[in-house]
């Protein structure tokens, strides 16, 4: 089911990152904490009444003329183009001023379902001046206080009205998807992996509009590929702004089980590159990079070992992903992808015995002691998987205090040492022997 997308807009200090915060509350995301994943929370997953829908807060729009507002209204736009329903965040402890004026203008715009959310009502005495910003011409309006959860359940009951709730009707097919920035070849991946003209192909940054599914056979199971959007170039507001490229990827990493980043191999490796995995990883989804258009690069054997080198050295936090060097144009190694993202899907949804995870621990302790703490040293008592996609191991100890990051490591790598979870994340959570 592909979810809606609600973006939060308007003014500085009106109070949009608590909005942001409070409505992303029963968020069911996965965050891991592993060094060198981005966080920049520009979206969030959020779930109301079995409701799910992805929630973009944007930077607050001033009619200032420096390069920083001017870059902000620019992400702004891009953000409004691709919601489904815009909330027009303002401050009910002010008058409508000039900033509000000129987000209403933008606004007026758009055909889409705007909720003007009239926020910082939190007495009496400010529930009359919801009224004054009717002026601003839009049937929605609501009082709401952020800081206080006052008026968030309306809020989300207006935001959701029309959304679809979860169904335990589930595809059980592998859904994967192409994510990168725009012109790294996805679409030809798409169509070489397909061996026909079946997604448009163009050299032009940006030709793909929105994600395309398209579902075909391998070895006689039925796949479905999400070819994703990199950016759509609409005049000059979309020109060289690539943080909002990550919006429409968004949504595929969401509705997908297997992520493949694809990087170009004549650009090689950038920071963007980097932010666009973590999405993926932060989502718990199954990993595969590909190094696309590898015919570009000269001497390929010599240039192998640099650049798995290179790939080490910017995805340290995703080392358990495979790499498939391939070119989509040539179609060399096409072949050893279908594999690779059908291993980490695999791996992604494993489910390990409690006894046999609990001999790899025990030797684990055994073979390297935590260190001790202010003369405490953490005990692990027992170990069990108690989730997958990805897979969740939770450990029973006598303190959780006394993790400590780097014994966190070691146990990951002793987990993975002993069991193939090649592509996939894994996450580690303690609990003391008293919690439940």
């Amino acid at each position: 089911m592909k979810k809606p997308t609600v973006c939060l807009i308007g003014k500085p200090n009106v109070g949009k990152s608590t909005i942001f915060n409070r409505l992303i509350k029963e968020d069911k995301s996965i965050v891991l904490d592993t060094p060198g994943v981005t966080r920049d929370r520009v979206y969030g997953n959020a779930l109301y009444n079995n409701k799910p829908f992805l929630l973009i807060d944007t930077g607050g729009i001033d009619i200032g003329n420096n390069e920083w507002n001017k870059d902000i209204l620019v992400q702004a736009k891009i953000a409004i183009d691709e919601a489904d329903i815009i909330v027009f965040v303002v401050d009910g402890k002010e008058e409508i001023d000039a900033n509000d004026r000129k987000v209403c203008e933008i606004l007026r715009k758009t055909n889409k379902k705007i909720i003007v959310a009239v926020n910082k009502i939190d007495n009496e005495k400010r529930i009359d001046s919801i009224y004054n910003f009717y002026e601003l011409g839009f049937a929605d309006v609501i009082g709401i206080s952020a800081t206080h959860n006052l008026g968030i359940t309306n809020l989300l009951n207006l935001i959701t009205k029309n959304f679809q709730e979860i169904t335990d009707e589930e595809d059980k097919r592998l859904k994967f998807c192409f994510i990168g920035r725009p012109n790294v070849g996805k679409s030809s991946l798409v169509n070489a992996l397909l061996n026909e003209e079946r997604v448009i192909v163009s050299d032009i940054a940006g030709t793909t509009r929105d994600s395309t599914d398209t579902v075909f056979n391998y070895n006689g199971e039925e796949y479905v590929v999400i070819d994703t959007a990199g950016m759509r170039k609409k005049g000059r507001i979309y020109e060289n702004i690539e943080k909002y490229s990550l919006i429409r990827s968004l949504k595929a990493i969401d509705r997908s089980d297997v992520c493949c980043l694809v990087i170009n191999a004549e650009e090689g490796i950038i920071e963007h590159d980097k932010h666009i995995l973590s999405y993926a990883v932060l989502a718990g989804k199954g990993i595969v990079i590909v190094v696309n258009k590898w015919d570009t690069v000269k001497n390929p054997d010599q240039a192998l070992k640099t650049w798995k080198d290179n790939l080490a050295s910017h995805f340290m936090f995703a080392p358990y992903a495979k790499v498939v060097f391939t070119s989509a144009k040539t179609k060399k190694r096409i072949h050893t992808l279908m594999p690779e993202i059908i291993n980490a899907y695999n791996n992604n949804q494993k489910e390990i015995k409690t006894s046999d995870l609990n001999e790899v621990i025990t030797k684990a302790t055994l073979m390297h002691q935590a260190p001790s703490y202010r003369g405490k040293r953490l005990k692990i008592f027992f170990a069990s998987q108690t989730d997958n996609k990805p897979p969740k191991f939770t450990f029973k100890v006598n303190d959780k205090g006394l993790i400590h990051f780097s014994y966190e490591r070691y146990l990951e790598n002793q987990i993975r040492e002993n069991f193939d979870l090649t592509g996939t994340p894994i996450i580690l959570k303690f609990k003391n022997k008293a919690e439940d």
